[in-house]
């Protein structure tokens, strides 16, 4: 290699070199920068909706721009008029939180009892027409829900199930169903095999097989999907809407908040008490599952 060849190489190396060094500098100052704007994007408009809640209407109209109040103007009465039932000048939202624990719940266990018998099948069994099935609970989870409305509309009314909490539960297990056949199915297909077939070596059924070894596998899979299963429920409000509408003692959360926020009368302080009062339960089972959403409870199953 000639010296004027060494040097430019040496030459590229070091401005490599420098440009490596650079770039890290400038990731390491850009990274924090912006992850405090996301930060601050994704928590200030709910830091603002809790501070309305719990300031009055009165302290609110001589500064609607503060961001920070003193301990002497937070005022819980707004959350008490939310939560007083109708009779007694409320909103009720007791009784609408109890109807979409109860609609959310439901929703959950029913699913459950469908998705995981039938996704570990797909994953597991060997049929005619495994793949297209696969894709066919996919297509069925984007097929729009307001082609639907109209006929389960009509349907409901004539069993005589409309304003009733359990049509509105088929609707939901009948909209989450296949999507978490299909999530979890891509979970049980990641279980190793091998486990199966020393339990099956065992002695054990293929039932067996499935509670004992897969379900403990699949434990964060199941608990993600019941949490989006739970989202969608406690949120939904089209269908709430469709049945439950003429009949105040079954409206959810969500059905009741679009009637404060319909209405002129209803002051935006107990408008964001309501909604405070729909968003949290989300967030505390957010947190709360979030070591199984994160743990990996497969890692190390499989050894060799």
């Amino acid at each position: 290699m000639s010296v004027a060849t060494a040097g430019k190489t040496g030459t590229t190396a070091r401005r490599g070199v420098g440009r490596d060094r650079f770039e890290n500098g400038l990731f390491a100052v850009l990274k924090p920068i912006v992850i405090v704007l996301l930060l601050i994007v994704a928590v200030f408009p709910f830091y603002y909706m809790v501070l309305l809640s719990f300031r009055s209407l009165d302290s609110l109209l001589q500064n609607p721009g503060a961001l920070w109040i003193s301990i002497e103007e937070l005022d819980l009465a707004t959350y008490l008029e939310v939560l007083a039932p109708v009779s007694d000048g409320g909103q009720g939202f007791v009784v609408f939180m109890r109807n979409s624990l109860l609609v959310a719940l439901s929703t959950v266990v029913l699913t459950l009892l469908v998705a995981i018998p039938g996704a570990y099948a797909v994953s597991r069994l060997r049929f005619f027409g495994r793949r297209q099935v696969s894709a066919l609970f996919l297509a069925v989870y984007f097929f729009p829900a307001i082609l639907l409305a109209v006929p389960l509309f009509v349907f409901f009314t004539q069993l005589g199930l409309r304003g009733s909490l359990v049509a509105l539960v088929v609707v939901y297990v009948s909209q989450v169903a296949a999507v978490s056949i299909y999530t979890l199915r891509n979970y049980f297909a990641t279980v190793p095999v091998s486990l199966e077939e020393a339990a099956a070596i065992d002695g054990c059924g293929r039932l067996q097989t499935m509670w004992k070894i897969s379900l403990p596998l699949a434990m964060p899979a199941l608990v993600s999907n019941g949490l989006f299963i739970f989202m969608i429920a406690w949120n939904e409000f089209l269908f709430a809407l469709l049945f439950l509408v003429e009949k105040r003692d079954s409206w959810t959360v969500s059905l009741g908040l679009s009637q404060l926020s319909g209405s002129i009368e209803v002051p935006t302080t107990v408008l964001m008490a309501g909604s405070v009062i729909l968003t949290l339960p989300i967030i505390i089972l957010f947190f709360a599952s979030e070591r199984l959403l994160v743990g990996g409870l497969t890692a190390g199953a499989e050894k060799g």
